[in-house]
C-alpha cells in the first residue's frame, strides 16, 4: 500500500512540515509519510475525505462547481492542513506547523501532485525482461 510513501517523505523535507497522507475519495489510505503510523494515517485519511467532500459541496458559494475544487487550507493555532486534489479519485493532505512558509508548501504540494499523478496513472509493467 505505501509504495509511493517515499514521494511523500521527499515532499516533507521542507522546514516545518509534519506529515503527509495520500487518500482515495472514499477515505481509504493509499500511502503515508514515514513520520506517522498507519493507524493515525488511516484516521486522518478518513477525516480528510470528509473535508474534501465538504469543500466540494460549498464550491457554489464562490460561483464554481464542485468539479473545479483544487485545494483547501485549514488553519489552526499551531499549524495548517493543506488538502489538494492529486489525480482521479485521489487527494493529498499535508500538515505543517504555524511557522511554515505557506506559499512554498503549496508550491511543493502542486509539484508532488504532478509526480503522483504520473505514478497513479502509469500502468503496471507487463513481465518486463521475462523470456517470451
Amino acid at each position: 500500500m505505501n509504495n509511493v510513501g517515499w514521494m511523500l517523505d521527499d515532499a516533507l523535507k521542507m522546514p516545518e512540515t509534519r506529515h503527509a497522507v495520500l487518500l482515495s475519495a472514499d477515505g481509504l489510505l493509499m500511502a503515508h509519510s514515514a513520520g506517522i503510523d498507519r493507524d493515525d494515517a488511516e484516521r486522518h485519511a478518513a477525516a480528510m475525505s470528509a473535508l474534501q467532500s465538504l469543500a466540494r459541496a460549498t464550491a457554489e458559494f464562490c460561483g464554481q462547481t464542485s468539479a473545479e475544487w483544487q485545494q483547501t487550507v485549514s488553519e489552526f493555532v499551531d499549524g495548517y492542513v493543506f488538502l489538494a486534489a492529486a489525480g482521479p479519485g485521489a487527494y493529498l493532505a499535508v500538515s505543517a506547523t504555524a511557522r511554515v512558509d505557506m506559499e512554498a508548501v503549496s508550491f511543493r504540494i502542486q509539484e508532488l501532485v504532478q509526480r503522483l499523478g504520473k505514478e497513479l496513472t502509469s500502468p503496471p509493467r507487463q513481465d518486463a525482461g521475462s523470456p517470451a
